[in-house]
């Protein structure tokens, strides 16, 4: 069975509008901001809401090549756009992403599906499909668990978390991914082609249907109880309303801000509508940028971090 942790905790706080610290800012696109306490805590987080139905919105993805760029280099190299923030996890010693981005309707990064175990099991490995939140060229929303091959031009996606398959083969193909299952009956599932224009990747998912529901046990992206520690976070999600949230949470900054645990994070964007949202990479990769001014105080040292892809909105014509 599927074991997604949903739980009713306490996050929720009171946000004002900010729009005046990071102006001018078009229709459709607003920031809000908060230092109220959370469960008992010093906090402070920012939210961006922007209307994918404003199509003098755009909304797109960047990403490097075995370098990496501080937020505010991306800000630059795309011409000054609204926002931008960072996205996915990836490897310090090669400087690459380890999830999915796509950029103009094509991938430009791809995941990876297989995590090498430790100790009895060093020779074992795990699959997990990692989670990605997409824009369509209708601009709809989704979220979705997503599995990529370089050798394969189209992105695949589920609907629904899968658990990790076990195995000695240190390579997800395909086959091997069509054929995974959740349950003992072995029962196939529909891997599609995952058509978006947008996506960038993390995880774990932490919002389905409206409800606090986080995936770490299916996309393993923390180990033991580490979803309960309170760290900076970037999260993404959507409404309903197909607005587009992106919150980024300051920490580590004692006595001022000291983050957020994953089902915290989870419960705020509920608490603003989402009907589906994810954690993206935290900790000192967390940065937001509104107008090219940062909302958050990243926790290296105050320092942007260099990452190697960004979320991006911009301002297309005028109004």
């Amino acid at each position: 069975m599927l074991s997604c942790f949903c739980a009713n905790t306490k996050a929720q706080v009171k946000w004002a509008n900010a729009d005046a610290e990071f102006a001018p800012l078009p229709k459709g696109f607003h920031v809000f901001k908060t230092t109220d306490s959370l469960d008992g805590k010093a906090f402070a987080a920012y939210y961006v809401i922007a209307s994918l139905k404003n199509k003098k919105l755009a909304f797109t993805s960047d990403t490097t090549y075995k370098r990496r760029l501080t937020p505010s280099e991306f800000y630059q190299k795309n011409a000054q756009p609204l926002l931008v923030v960072n996205t996915t996890f990836f490897s310090f010693a090669n400087q690459q992403n380890l999830n999915i981005v796509i950029k103009d309707g094509k991938i430009v990064s791809y995941n990876t599906h297989t995590i090498a175990l430790k100790g009895k099991d060093t020779l074992m490995y795990k699959h997990p499909f990692a989670s990605a939140i997409g824009i369509s060229k209708k601009r709809k929303a989704a979220v979705a668990w997503t599995y990529t091959d370089s050798s394969i031009s189209t992105a695949y996606a589920v609907e629904r978390p899968i658990r990790a398959q076990q195995d000695s083969v240190n390579y997800l193909s395909f086959t091997s991914a069509q054929m995974l299952s959740d349950d003992p009956l072995k029962d196939r599932f529909d891997l599609r082609p995952w058509k978006m224009q947008t996506a960038v990747g993390g995880g774990p998912v932490l919002v389905q249907d409206g409800q606090v529901k986080v995936t770490n046990n299916e996309e393993l992206k923390f180990a033991g109880k580490a979803i309960n520690d309170l760290h900076p976070r970037t999260l993404m999600g959507y409404t309903k309303a197909d607005k587009i949230i992106v919150m980024v949470i300051e920490g580590r900054n004692t006595g001022i801000a000291e983050g957020a645990s994953l089902l915290q994070a989870a419960k705020l964007m509920a608490d603003l509508g989402c009907e589906e949202a994810l954690n993206l990479d935290g900790g000192g990769s967390s940065c937001m940028l509104v107008n090219g001014k940062e909302t958050i105080k990243p926790s290296d040292k105050g320092l942007q971090r260099a990452i190697p892809a960004v979320f991006i909105i911009s301002k297309k014509g005028k109004g």
